[in-house]
C-alpha cells in the first residue's frame, strides 16, 4: 500500500513537470526564486504596471485627507462633549455645596432632634440627586461619544462606497 502511494506521488510530480513545457499557467515559485529580490521586484513591477491607476494617487491623497478631517471632527465632538460634562458636573457640585451651606446656617438654634431629621432628609435628597446627576452625566458622555462615532462611521461608509465604485469600473 505504501508502494502505491509513492507511485502516485511520482506520477503527480511527473505530470506537473510535463506542464512546464511552454504552457502559460503560472507555477509556484521555488525557494531560489523567493530569495532573489530582483526577480521578485521585477514580478511586482510587472503586476503593478498592469493595474489601471489613473488618478489613483490623487484619489488616495484626497481620501486620506477626508479620513483625517473626519477624525479631527470626531475628536472635536468628543472634546466638546467632555467640556459639557465637566461644566455640568461643576454646576452640580456648586449647587450641592450651596444647599448644604444653607441647611447648616438654618440649623443652630433649633431643636437637635429636628436638626437630625432635617439632616437625614437632606442626605436622602442629596443621595437621590447624586444618582440622577450621575445618570445625566453618563447620558451626556454617551451622546457626545455617539456623535463622534457617527462621524467616523460615516467616513468608513464613504470609504467602502469609494472602493465599491472603483471595483465596479473594472
Amino acid at each position: 500500500m505504501a508502494t502505491a502511494k509513492k507511485a502516485a506521488a511520482k506520477k503527480t510530480t511527473a505530470s506537473s513537470s510535463d506542464n512546464s513545457n511552454g504552457s502559460t499557467r503560472a507555477s509556484a515559485p521555488d525557494a531560489a526564486d523567493m530569495l532573489n529580490p530582483l526577480k521578485n521586484l521585477k514580478a511586482m513591477t510587472d503586476r503593478l504596471q498592469g493595474l489601471n491607476l489613473t488618478g489613483g494617487a490623487s484619489k488616495l491623497l484626497e481620501s486620506g485627507q477626508k479620513d483625517l478631517q473626519a477624525l479631527m471632527q470626531a475628536n472635536e465632538k468628543s472634546y466638546q462633549g467632555l467640556q459639557t460634562v465637566v461644566q455640568r458636573q461643576t454646576e452640580m457640585i456648586k449647587s450641592a455645596i450651596t444647599e448644604w451651606q444653607t441647611a447648616a446656617k438654618e440649623m443652630p438654634g433649633k431643636d437637635p432632634k429636628a436638626n437630625f431629621a432635617k439632616l437625614d432628609e437632606l442626605g436622602r435628597q442629596s443621595f437621590q440627586r447624586a444618582i440622577d446627576d450621575i445618570k445625566e452625566l453618563a447620558n451626556l458622555a454617551a451622546k457626545s461619544q455617539a456623535d463622534a462615532f457617527e462621524l467616523v462611521r460615516q467616513r468608513i461608509q464613504a470609504n467602502v462606497d469609494e472602493v465599491s465604485k472603483m471595483l465596479q469600473r473594472k
